[in-house]
């Protein structure tokens, strides 16, 4: 399934590098999560002081369908480094990390319901 992904620039132009390191990455993520029902992602770069590099702040917002887990319906990353490249990875890699969670929570929480669902049967 194909995760609808939303890409904001905020305070800089649009870049289709950065667009197509974002969509890669977002696909990557539906290995670890395939019911992941939306991704939206903000790449910010603040305005620059005169005495630091410029930041680039990137932000994901990762919506899961409402489930009886126990685990949240959304997850929130947020990253800033002075390269976009590493704010990407750091970002999704953190993503990542938190989906990965969520799955084995789920997967624990079938795996006790299918328990209890037993005991009842015997």
């Amino acid at each position: 399934m194909q995760v609808p992904l939303q890409i904001k620039f905020r305070h800089m132009e649009p870049s289709a590098a950065v667009e197509y390191r974002v969509r890669e990455r977002c696909h990557k993520l539906q290995r670890f999560a395939e019911h992941v029902t939306c991704c939206r992602v903000t790449i910010d770069a603040p305005h620059k002081h005169q005495d630091k590099a410029r930041l680039y702040r990137v932000s994901i917002d990762i919506i899961l369908p409402d489930e009886e887990t126990g685990a949240p319906s959304h997850t929130e990353q947020q990253h800033t480094h002075e390269n976009v490249d590493v704010a990407i990875r750091e970002a999704f890699d953190a993503a990542r990390r938190q989906l990965e969670d969520y799955v084995r929570q789920r997967r624990a929480y079938m795996k006790m319901q299918d328990s209890k669902l037993h005991s009842q049967i015997a």
